[in-house]
């Protein structure tokens, strides 16, 4: 067999590259295992503080979540960027703690509501509310097609259970001991999580600068009557707190010239008609009138209770213009 002296003198720096290249991709491969064994330990001490593989790896998902920020703005961030922020812990203040012993109730009587919406008239005086903002609005209602319409007062309910307080990320709106839910402007970053979570409707935003904001700057926020408002910010009813530490009646139900709600201390069993100011068992009223509270079945528990319209003082369409008075 004839073989060539070129192929001959070929096979040795053949076997030369082969060799070397063999080495390279040793060194290739070794280099290439430190890394992942880098990456591995690394990822696993990552992975203990919640990290995932591919972010410790400095490699990101691609998966974009879409988020609130604190100004209102919708922003958009990779997934992998996310991490849990520790909770703003709750200042300490007097008037997020409650009146002690005391379990605040509100019982309204749709027969004799006639529409007069004094009620709205001095909420929205006392708590720096513009014409179409309401803390307490008065709804026109018929249940069915067979039975007449009347008017019902609709503020917060100050549940025992309220699920607006559940889903706020900075605490901004709890409830006290004595019963009433209230909001903290100051804390409020405007995510609108506790209107969303709110069945009754009951809050409300605020979209530009509150009512008289010149009259009111300066002045220290009074957490209790919510006040000064503040643009950016959720707004409701709140039971007028404020003046229950003076042992007087809620603005809304003093206002009212028709003997509309009645007021009080559950646990007393005792509630008192903000037009006649007589005071009356709580138990009793509810049980010979047929008092209810709104959606009992979401388990929220209302602090409101309602008297139904039965034996109404009034024809409704007479009362229906009544607020134009």
């Amino acid at each position: 067999m004839y073989i060539s002296l070129h192929k001959w003198t070929n096979i040795p720096f053949n076997i030369f590259n082969m060799s070397r290249s063999k080495k390279q991709n040793s060194d290739n491969r070794r280099s290439f295992l430190r890394k992942i064994g880098g990456i591995t330990l690394g990822s696993a001490a990552a992975m203990a503080g919640g990290v995932s593989l591919a972010n410790a790896a400095g490699i990101k998902s691609g998966d974009k979540v879409k988020l609130l920020s604190s100004d209102g703005s919708l922003i958009e961030v990779d997934r992998d960027d996310i991490s849990m922020a520790s909770p703003v812990p709750a200042p300490e203040n007097r008037n997020r703690e409650g009146i002690p012993g005391k379990k605040f109730v509100m019982v309204i009587d749709l027969a004799k509501c006639r529409n007069a919406k004094k009620c709205m008239k001095a909420c929205q005086q006392e708590h720096q509310l513009h014409p179409s903002q309401h803390h307490i609005n008065v709804l026109e209602m018929q249940d069915t097609e067979k039975t007449k319409p009347y008017f019902m007062p609709k503020p917060c309910q100050h549940c025992d259970n309220p699920p607006c307080t559940f889903v706020c990320p900075v605490d901004a709106t709890f409830k006290r001991s004595d019963g009433i839910v209230l909001i903290d402007n100051e804390r409020c970053i405007g995510c609108r999580f506790c209107i969303a979570a709110c069945p009754y409707s009951a809050r409300s935003f605020n979209w530009k600068e509150p009512k008289d904001a010149k009259k009111y700057a300066g002045q220290e926020y009074d957490i209790e009557k919510n006040v000064p408002q503040k643009k950016g910010t959720v707004t409701k009813c709140v039971f007028s707190a404020d003046r229950l530490r003076e042992n007087k009646l809620p603005y809304c139900v003093s206002a009212c010239p028709n003997g509309v709600y009645y007021f009080g201390d559950y646990n007393e069993d005792a509630v008192t008609n903000g037009t006649t100011k007589e005071t009356v068992r709580l138990s009793e009223l509810l049980a010979e009138n047929g008092g209810y509270q709104l959606m009992p079945e979401l388990g929220t528990k209302p602090s409101v209770f309602y008297l139904p319209p039965k034996n109404r003082l009034f024809k409704f369409d007479e009362a229906k213009n009544e607020s134009n008075i």
